[in-house]
């Protein structure tokens, strides 16, 4: 039997859930046609995706065709919960891009089309909602938006087929030039074309009546690349959802590369440099109870498991897809006796979604935003699920710090001092890519187990900088070292660390940073210059604006604080016709004076104060 594993994404309310369902119904794998209007499909199981009728959590389900074991991953459409996607992205072995015949290609097909073909994702292109009024042809916008190579594979004639294949590959060139590419040659370079990435195929059809269904699936089976569902080799295997069970345990949604998986199994678990081991109590896979290299499992019993762990095989880091959430807010319990059940409450829902970064900060607690829709879904999952109602404060931007020139400083060991630290550190910042540490000390100066205590304090440290937000780009430099054997521990150098770097970065001082993101803005003519007034006021710098043939569109850049506003303003300038959509793009210089948020836990800043916190504990 063979595993195809498809991502079915689009923008918002282009009709992925729907089509879904009609694929599973299509299928046999359910008896009943569920409706989004209706809030009964399979995949849209949290009560306030059926209320509104968006999808929040990547959902998994499967059906057969033929020998091929077909597994859909419903993923949102909507930018907020773009952490999903991608997730997602990193199991596939295909997928389907949905777009809508009546709105055509949106913002957000754009962004997951980027991606994909980055990715090299194989990828076929499902027109939604052709029995709708106002539906139109969309392969001219698909080609023009998208990608240059998608044609129309139930429209295509043969010979329009065998050039395009031949203007994508020399060999098959070859063959068609010399008449030896037949129809079965054709269809094979077709298959491996699509594999590879390089083309697109387009086809039209509508998931509430069922037409052009059967073909879509068809193409799934014949041109997306399914793997042969095997138990050969190591097991390695990549967690990419977490849910929780009705008793509260963690359910694991682990794709397996290689090797298998089945209950009672002890297995090791990789986190970024971190090994733990976990022991199955059950995998579940479409009935079966052993998983094979190419299954999606459901996988029970690994308490300490979280979204992006890899089972068996450390595996190699990969960059995240999309840039991580540039906003943040801060959560209160309505009442304040909740305070610490809302931080385990929230806690939990990290494990679902990691990129919230739920963080104590004094008394209050954190999160982690792409917009502001998610604050209704946290409210939302708190309330039905832990009975927490809760307030959040105004949304603001994640600024970040980098050091502006050259710092160091050095400690030693103090007899003088009330309380000191049996440990000398030395370090140098200065201006980087990413946080480093590197050596100007022989590696053999310091037991392996301090050095490691100083790099990890040095991460932890830099959460922090001198106006209390994240430092990045910053290299660290171990400059001096010692120990007093046998009194020195690795918890003298995690004391030391601290006010060591804070000294060198104060003096090499360091620069406030905003996030900014880019943006695409489609408006009706008229509407324009209203938009250019607004986008002026919010500091954006847009581009020149492009005329099309039913709108125009501007490109350009926003601070991350202000597309919120933005997007609330749009409706009146536009009459309802504007279509917004952004993503975070890169930080650049705060302007004024720099924002700065509390400090939470020590502060090393302050030695007098850094002290006598670390006496009292």
């Amino acid at each position: 039997m063979k595993t195809l594993n498809i991502g079915i994404l689009a923008h918002v309310d282009a009709g992925k859930t729907s089509l879904t369902e009609r694929l599973l119904f299509a299928a046999g794998a359910i008896t009943h046609l569920g409706s989004v209007d209706r809030g009964d499909t399979q995949t849209d199981s949290l009560e306030l995706e059926r209320r509104r009728g968006i999808t929040i959590r990547s959902a998994v389900v499967s059906f057969m065709t033929g020998d091929t074991r077909v597994t859909l991953i419903d993923t949102p459409g909507h930018s907020d919960f773009i952490a999903e996607v991608e997730r997602a992205l990193r199991v596939l072995d295909g997928a389907v891009l949905v777009v809508s015949a009546v709105e055509g290609v949106q913002a957000q097909t754009r962004v997951l089309m980027r991606t994909l073909r980055r990715l090299a994702i194989p990828t076929l292109v499902f027109v939604n909602k052709i029995d709708r009024t106002g539906a139109r042809d969309q392969l001219g916008d698909i080609r023009a938006k998208l990608t240059p190579r998608a044609f129309a594979l139930r429209a295509t004639s043969p010979d329009e087929l065998a050039e395009l294949l031949a203007d994508g590959d020399d060999t098959f060139l070859a063959a068609y030039v010399e008449d030896r590419a037949d129809a079965a040659a054709c269809r094979a370079e077709l298959a491996r074309q699509v594999a590879r990435g390089e083309l697109y195929p387009v086809l039209s059809g509508s998931a509430i009546t069922g037409t052009g269904v059967a073909d879509l699936v068809t193409a799934m089976a014949e041109l997306l690349p399914a793997a042969e569902r095997t138990g050969d080799g190591p097991l390695d295997a990549t967690v990419f959802k977490i849910e929780r069970g009705r008793t509260g345990e963690k359910i694991a949604y682990a794709r397996l590369h290689s090797g298998s998986l089945a209950p009672r199994q002890r297995i090791a678990c990789y986190r970024g440099g971190t090994e733990f081991t976990g022991r199955v109590s059950a995998v579940e896979v479409a009935g079966d109870d052993i998983a094979l290299a190419g299954d999606v499992a459901r996988v029970r019993g690994l308490r300490e498991v979280r979204i992006g762990d890899r089972l068996g095989s450390p595996g190699t880091a990969r960059d995240n897809v999309f840039a991580p959430p540039s906003l943040e807010t801060v959560v209160r319990p309505v009442r304040p006796e909740q305070a610490a059940a809302l931080f385990t409450a929230l806690t939990r829902l990290s494990e679902e979604d990691p990129l919230i970064d739920v963080r104590r900060r004094g008394h209050d607690v954190s999160v982690r935003l792409y917009g502001e829709v998610q604050k209704e879904v946290l409210r939302s999952m708190l309330a039905e699920g832990t009975g927490i109602d809760v307030t959040f404060e105004r949304t603001r931007p994640l600024y970040v710090e980098k050091p502006a020139g050259r710092g160091q400083a050095v400690e030693g060991m103090d007899p003088e001092q009330r309380l000191y630290f049996f440990a000398t550190v030395g370090l140098r910042v200065e201006p980087g890519s990413g946080v480093t540490l590197g050596l100007s000390v022989e590696l053999g100066s310091l037991p392996l187990a301090f050095h490691k205590a100083i790099e990890e304090t040095v991460h932890a440290t830099l959460e922090q900088g001198l106006y209390g937000w994240e430092v990045l780009d910053c290299a660290v430099t171990l400059t001096h070292t010692a120990y007093f054997s046998p009194l020195s521990a690795a918890g003298d150098f995690r004391k030391m660390t601290p006010l060591v770097l804070m000294a060198a970065l104060k003096e090499a001082g360091t620069r406030v940073y905003e996030p900014v993101h880019r943006f695409e803005l489609e408006i009706p003519a008229d509407a324009v210059s209203a938009a250019l007034l607004k986008l002026a006021d919010l500091r954006a710098v847009p581009g020149k604006p492009v005329a099309g043939a039913t709108a125009w569109t501007l490109r350009g850049t926003i601070p991350a604080e202000h597309v919120h506003q933005f997007e609330q303003a749009l409706p009146a300038l536009s009459q309802g016709e504007g279509v917004f959509q952004s993503e975070f793009q890169e930080y650049r210089p705060c302007p004024g004076p720099p924002p700065s948020r509390p400090r939470t836990g020590d502060n090393p800043l302050d030695r007098k104060e850094y002290l006598a916190q670390v006496a009292r504990r």
